[in-house]
């Protein structure tokens, strides 16, 4: 009986994961969404609106922590409960860098745009993606999709590096544009912190699963 009550806590633990995944990814889409369509209230909402994050945080953690003090967890479960709470950490982290986001995008909607903006959503939706696919690979405890979130951690450092260069190119052309594109860097780096925090998560499942740390190395070769 305890043994299933204990995997109850387990289901609603992940449960409570895949929450706090899904909200903390609406709030990185609102925060780019506001920028993109100059909605400075929408920015102002993700702002006001961290602390709902921070709460779930806290409500993960407290689960985690009864099931490891109430419980004597077998050797997977005690890495499946370790995991969850970096994972939580993480996410927490990926909130954080959409109000970080938001907080930029108000100041940059004080100005008249300096050009297009392409490559930032890109980066947004590569990043919400890796994030949504590693909080999936933990549930389903599927060590490939972990993996294929590792790899595509280059696209969006080769994005934030293609933003870099556009913008130091307008800041040599006209001093006028180098507050506003200083900026966009920060919101370039803020969704690559994003897509390091999905990495982050990928190598926790494949922890998880294989018992083996991969953090630093992944991408060497067999």
């Amino acid at each position: 009986m305890e043994r299933l009550h204990f995997e109850d806590e387990l289901k609603t633990l992940k449960q409570r994961l895949l929450n706090m995944g899904a909200l903390v990814e609406e709030r990185v889409h609102r925060a780019v969404l506001a920028l993109m369509e100059r909605r400075p209230e929408l920015a102002e909402e993700v702002i006001a609106a961290d602390q709902e994050i921070n709460d779930l945080q806290i409500e993960i953690d407290d689960r985690a922590l009864k099931l490891l003090a109430l419980q004597a967890p077998m050797a997977t479960d005690l890495r499946l409960i370790t995991s969850a709470m970096k994972i939580n950490a993480d996410l927490e982290r990926i909130g954080d860098q959409a109000v970080n986001i938001a907080q930029n995008a108000v100041k940059l909607l004080n100005h008249p745009p300096i050009k297009p903006i392409i490559d930032i959503p890109r980066m947004a939706e590569a990043a919400q993606d890796m994030t949504r696919d590693a909080l999936d690979s933990f549930v389903k405890k599927d060590v490939e999709m972990a993996r294929g979130v590792l790899k595509r951690d280059d696209e969006v450092d080769a994005l934030k590096d293609a933003v870099f260069r556009v913008l130091l190119t307008y800041m040599m052309a006209d001093p006028a544009t180098i507050e506003r594109a200083i900026g966009l860097i920060l919101v370039s780096r803020n969704l690559e912190r994003i897509a390091d925090h999905a990495t982050n998560i990928a190598e926790d499942v494949i922890f998880l699963v294989e018992g083996k740390d991969v953090r630093h190395h992944h991408m060497e070769p067999a």
